[in-house]
């Protein structure tokens, strides 16, 4: 069954810019192993991860460390710890699938929440 559903896009070229204009911000965002990869990837992981939030119900006091975006032979990954897996599990969330792209300057992520 269907928990939520979550949908974002990202400007990458804008959000290029945040990451410059505030040196923290990267950290703050993202986990050591999404760290390095380049802005259009980025943005399409902090396109991921805004999608999460939306599909538990944008959730006040989540981490931004408590969840990721990995790949494995099937494609990206969600994973969750922490704040965010106290969430998910709080709403009988099992599954989660996620779609990402970006193309002509926007990444785009959706993310849907399954029992």
């Amino acid at each position: 069954m269907i928990i939520g559903i979550g949908v974002d896009v990202v400007d990458i070229e804008r959000f290029g810019r945040q990451l410059e204009r505030t040196p923290g911000l990267r950290d703050r965002l993202f986990v050591p192993a999404e760290r390095g990869l380049n802005t259009a990837s980025l943005a399409a992981r902090f396109a991921a991860k805004e999608s999460v939030a939306k599909a538990l119900g944008a959730p006040a006091g989540m981490n931004w460390q408590d969840c990721w975006i990995g790949l494995d032979h099937n494609g990206p990954t969600i994973n969750v710890k922490g704040t965010v897996a106290a969430v998910a599990k709080a709403k009988g969330i099992k599954h989660w699938h996620l779609s990402m792209s970006h193309d002509g300057g926007i990444s785009t992520a959706m993310v849907i929440a399954e029992s």
